[in-house]
């Protein structure tokens, strides 16, 4: 089961019915995020949590675009907004900023670019963690908005399959509700969950929540999941911007293995690890012809597992989406090989700096 420290729990145990709601604080990180973030801070805005009981702390990476313009401009809609800048301008570090800078004793992430259905998110996120005595919660994280067009649908179904995203998430699971590990989904904190397993590490721009989760879990902190506390992401819209957001998470997940070589066997790393070989296969086949056998078993097997999950998720979403499910799926494997190959040239962000982590 979930633990906290016994004196949060006495804490918890004596508030009254009249005593003031355990203050939350919102900690939002963007970077060009001008065509969501208005619309994300008005579900904020509309939340049935009093509103003098939580923040809205918006970290932005110097934006080139209106999102600092639309956030000021929301500033009546809040009791309490902050805005700060940073010169790193990577998630990361942002989030780092926010977590140091909040108020709340909970803290949850939300992003620039989300809809948030459930106008009780925030009241239904602390009494989970009052009923549950967790310091971590997880959440469902759909790529399935009400406004998605169809490109975008197809990418969210292809996301949501067994070679789309991994075998062992909960990220896109909109149905169960309990005790889940920390490292695939956490997304709220309570303020002592930094004393006992740091910050976030800045050597990582991408995949940066799933190292800092995979510390909470490994330090046996258990989370708990709940539909209740869904927040829904807008996928790409084209191939392209996939591509790259795929790089991205390829190249995170490149310093998680370098950072845990002896830890990583996780149904997360299983699609850039498997297509990074079949592209590393078929370099070696070309120099040394008795190899060829290899990239040629790893390919049959890979368009067999491409054509089932395609014909799988198009019976269970449509039809109509066969023709893009394996062009998306192929985007998503190559883009996460491109990035991860790439880890080995690139340097981290931060490198040769002392982070804040544990």
């Amino acid at each position: 089961i979930c633990r906290r420290p016994a004196a949060i729990i006495r804490a918890c145990a004596g508030r009254t019915m009249n005593s003031p709601r355990p203050f939350v604080s919102v900690i939002i990180a963007v970077q060009n995020e001008g065509k969501f973030i208005g619309q994300t801070l008005d579900q904020i805005a509309s939340q049935t949590y009093p509103a003098d009981r939580f923040e809205v702390i918006v970290i932005d990476g110097y934006s080139t675009d209106r999102t600092v313009e639309i956030v000021e401009s929301c500033r009546s809609k809040f009791q309490n907004l902050i805005i700060m800048q940073n010169p790193v301008r990577l998630a990361g570090s942002s989030r780092n900023l926010g977590f140091k800078k909040a108020r709340g004793e909970y803290m949850i992430i939300i992003d620039g670019h989300v809809y948030i259905e459930n106008p009780n998110l925030l009241a239904d996120m602390v009494e989970i963690f009052q009923k549950t005595a967790c310091l971590v919660l997880s959440r469902p994280q759909p790529l399935t908005p009400p406004d998605n067009d169809h490109f975008q649908n197809a990418v969210a179904f292809a996301r949501e399959s067994v070679i789309g995203h991994g075998t062992d998430s909960t990220i896109y699971d909109m149905e169960f509700e309990g005790e889940v590990d920390a490292a695939s989904s956490g997304a709220m904190y309570h303020k002592s969950i930094f004393e006992r397993v740091g910050y976030i590490d800045e050597n990582f721009d991408a995949a940066e929540d799933y190292e800092f989760n995979f510390r909470v879990a490994k330090n046996n902190f258990k989370s708990w999941i709940s539909p209740k506390l869904a927040v829904f992401y807008y996928p790409r819209d084209s191939l392209g911007g996939l591509f790259k957001q795929m790089a991205r998470y390829g190249l995170g997940r490149f310093r998680f293995v370098k950072k845990y070589p002896a830890e990583t066997i996780s149904g997360n790393l299983v699609p850039p690890l498997f297509f990074t070989g079949l592209i590393l296969s078929l370099i070696i086949s070309l120099f040394y012809e008795p190899f060829k056998i290899v990239p040629a078993l790893l390919l049959g097997v890979y368009f067999l597992a491409l054509l089932a999950s395609s014909l799988v998720t198009a019976g269970r979403r449509g039809m109509h989406f066969l023709p893009l499910i394996p062009v998306i799926l192929f985007t998503i494997h190559l883009g996460l090989a491109y990035g991860f190959v790439s880890g080995f040239f690139i340097k981290s962000p931060r490198s040769g700096k002392k982070e804040s982590t544990k």
